[in-house]
């Protein structure tokens, strides 16, 4: 049997809602390390290695846990 994993459902063809910036980060004057783009609904928010985490709680919150780099040279899911 071949496995497949459930959150690729969740996956839709999506442009980032703020090329460029953390919307959250933004929002609550933070800083950010690196974008990540939400795959689900194109929010783009910061990774693991920034102060606020927000992927993380976008991930936790709103139940979209598939993220895509915004880094230059950078193509992974």
């Amino acid at each position: 049997m071949r496995y497949v994993d459930p959150h690729v459902s969740l996956i839709r063809p999506v442009r980032p809602r703020t090329p460029g910036e953390c919307e959250d980060c933004v929002a609550v004057g933070s800083r950010w390390v690196h974008l990540r783009m939400c795959r689900t609904c194109g929010k783009v928010v910061c990774c693991d290695s920034s102060p606020m985490r927000h992927a993380r709680t976008h991930a936790l919150t709103a139940g979209h846990p598939i993220v895509r780099s915004l880094e230059p040279g950078e193509n992974w899911s």
